[in-house]
């Protein structure tokens, strides 16, 4: 492929795609159950579609299929057969290409010299994706062995690579033995393949599984396939720490962190952020200055009015 590593080297900072499932509650739809956003691929994906196009018109350069909590297994157990499976996670790919081309189209000439041609990133959400029980969080996924781990990413990585992404977006990764079997499948059936890695941080200094994040930075800087670094899902306040080390893996570094607001798991709401805390475009700043993060966006509770600010700091 190497377009991912062109624009790492040639078109950076670069901006992500921000959050799905939060635009969607805000629209007004029920997000609730294991498949989540996903549920809208079988029920409304012009949905999806449109919230992709609001983000390309608000700036994004890496725009991530909504293939997150799309699983064969998970699809499955939702009702459907494995062929009507296959063909969800591909109308992902089909989604976010629709949604670039379509506002690409109304762009004038001085507002595509500004930016790059978006890039299509195929969303490898994590395994606790799948089990829907909050561990994302923890990383615990019990005694589960690395081929099992393997097996469950294979299909979703076959399909998004199949059907056209530029570059795989392996996030929220919680578990060192996750990343250690999704480096490996890279390099033993995708050869190919350019991705990204983010990982979950809960506490200082390790990912949400308690592996140090030196022992991260050294796994990932073995993968000739993954070119960037970072953290997302997580609280700004633990990204400067955790940029410092991760920084030392040798990659691009990417941060895209939630809103500032804390989940309380216990409630499963949002509790506001401090009054005083800093926006995303101010966080962002910092950790480009101080860390050259190449790669910049939002995770959970953050908008498509938040992507666009960082439009107008890097792009304006």
């Amino acid at each position: 492929m190497a377009i991912f590593k062109d624009y790492l080297e040639n078109k950076s900072p670069l901006i992500l795609h921000g959050a799905l499932g939060t635009e969607m509650e805000s629209l007004g739809y029920d997000i609730s159950g294991k498949l989540w956003s996903a549920k809208y691929l079988l029920e409304k994906p012009e949905v999806i579609q449109k919230i992709h196009e609001t983000y390309v018109a608000a700036g994004a350069d890496l725009i991530t299929t909504s293939s997150y909590q799309a699983t064969l297994p998970g699809l499955i157990d939702a009702g459907l057969t494995k062929e009507e499976a296959e063909q969800i996670i591909a109308l992902t790919v089909q989604l976010a290409k629709n949604a670039r081309d379509k506002v690409w189209a109304t762009l004038d000439d001085s507002e595509k010299a500004n930016r790059p041609y978006p890039l299509i990133s195929g969303d490898v959400g994590p395994y606790a994706a799948y089990l829907a029980n909050g561990s994302e969080y923890t990383g615990d996924y019990g005694q589960i062995i690395i081929e099992a781990l393997k097996e469950f990413h294979r299909p979703r990585i076959q399909i998004l690579l199949d059907h056209g992404v530029d570059l795989l977006a392996l996030e929220t990764i919680p578990n060192h033995l996750e990343a250690q079997a999704l480096i490996e499948l890279l390099a033993e059936e995708f050869p190919e393949a350019e991705a990204y890695i983010s990982f979950t941080v809960q506490e200082p200094g390790t990912i949400s599984d308690g592996t140090s994040l030196d022992e991260i930075a050294q796994l990932v800087g073995q993968s000739d396939q993954i070119l960037a670094l970072g953290i997302n899902c997580s609280s700004p306040l633990l990204y400067n720490q955790a940029l410092a080390i991760l920084k030392n893996a040798g990659k691009a570094l990417i941060t895209y962190p939630n809103s500032g607001e804390v989940y309380d798991g216990s409630t499963q709401t949002w509790k506001p952020k401090d009054k005083d805390a800093l926006t995303l475009v101010e966080h962002s700043k910092d950790w480009h200055t101080q860390f050259g993060v190449k790669i910049l966006g939002g995770c959970c509770r953050t908008r498509p009015n938040d992507i666009k600010a960082l439009y107008a700091e890097f792009r304006t």
